[in-house]
């Protein structure tokens, strides 16, 4: 069973939070929590709580089954734009410049892995390992 979590109006460039995203994306919970929490980019700490986040709403749904032995990972994460704030900087001559502050929306969902898809996917790493030699 999946759960979805969502930020939005995160007043960062999308370009930022998608260096970000890209680094979790498809990881174990765990690992990811682990790569968010020592990230020195601003928008780890964000996507860290937005994790957790989905965690509690996994366990809200699953009340009855244990974190620790659910194999959960980040199904998907995507970052999509969000409004942008149009101001103006004073330039020389009276002139004005402008200035874009942009903003995000991030989409998290999380899913068990079966033991099935785990096996099958191991299979595949040792296939090719095999093939490469």
């Amino acid at each position: 069973m999946e759960a979805v979590a969502k930020l939005r109006n995160v007043p960062t460039s999308p370009r930022k939070m998608r260096l970000v995203a890209n680094m979790v994306r498809g990881k174990q919970v765990n690992s990811a929590l682990g790569i968010l929490k020592f990230e020195a980019n601003s928008g780890a700490e964000k996507i860290e709580k937005l994790l957790l986040s989905a965690l509690s709403n996994w366990q809200a749904k699953n009340e009855d089954a244990r974190i620790e032995e659910s194999n959960l990972y980040i199904k998907a994460i995507f970052v999509d734009e969000g409004r942008t704030l149009k101001r103006l900087r004073p330039a020389p001559q009276g002139r004005g410049h402008r200035i874009r502050k942009r903003s995000n929306h991030v989409t998290l969902i999380i899913d068990t892995k079966s033991e099935e898809e785990m096996v099958s996917k191991k299979a595949k790493k040792a296939e090719s390992t095999t093939k490469a030699k």
